[in-house]
């Protein structure tokens, strides 16, 4: 009965298929696979977590919170992505000036220029090579590949890249660690945790340091220039 209604649906006259209906809803599933794949939200939400662990602030600031921020980071960056998109695909699918295939075609070239961007091309030719097609020489030539290529050269390179800055997060906070630990150890207060007296330092530093503020714009800054 469902299948029969939707091969007879009729909107404006034009008979609506199956497959086309299937085919959006199966989009908006993955959607949020999608964003988290495609944009910069990887990086960002990855080294919050750095960041967190690094602190020691259990589950301070919370997941919700966090993930927020790397939404709202993201948007800053993908500012101008997006642009390109409703500018090259979505406005002219509005006006009906192409097809429904064609926007899809279109939105995926101002991405992949993006991914190209942030791509080792040491990625991309491992995943070229267990796909049988040429590595490319250049980034330039990188958005000619299919998104099943550039996708996981890209989360590759974000991974890599987010887990450099976890660990350049982690240094001044591992100092500190090891000074408290030492001081408790030389003053013979064995029983006492060092984390509870190293978490109020690390707080000091992070704040007199302006933290967030310092943590947000190198992040952007890393997506914005060069």
């Amino acid at each position: 009965m469902l299948t029969d209604a939707l091969l007879n649906v009729n909107v404006n006259g034009d008979s609506v298929q199956s497959l086309e209906i299937l085919f959006l809803t199966t989009v908006l599933m993955l959607l949020p696979s999608l964003i988290i794949m495609m944009t910069s939200f990887t990086r960002y939400v990855v080294v919050f977590s750095f960041l967190r662990s690094a602190m020691g602030t259990q589950q301070t600031p919370p997941n919700m919170v966090l993930v927020g921020m790397a939404l709202i980071l993201t948007l800053f960056t993908m500012s101008p992505t997006l642009a390109a998109i409703n500018e090259e695909a979505f406005v002219p699918y509005q006006e009906e000036e192409i097809t429904q295939m064609e926007f899809f075609e279109r939105a995926q070239v101002p991405l992949k220029r993006f991914m190209a961007s942030w791509t080792e091309l040491d990625n991309v030719g491992l995943y070229c090579t267990m796909s049988g097609l040429d590595a490319p020489e250049t980034k330039e030539e990188v958005p000619q590949l299919p998104l099943t290529v550039v996708i996981p050269a890209f989360v590759t390179s974000e991974l890599k890249r987010a887990f450099i800055i976890g660990f350049l997060l982690y240094i001044p906070f591992v100092l500190i660690d090891m000074i408290v630990a030492s001081t408790l150890m030389s003053m013979g207060m064995v029983m006492l945790p060092p984390s509870m007296i190293s978490t109020p330092f690390k707080l000091l530093l992070f704040i007199l340091l302006d933290g967030w503020q310092l943590l947000f714009s190198t992040l952007v800054a890393g997506f914005t220039i060069g």
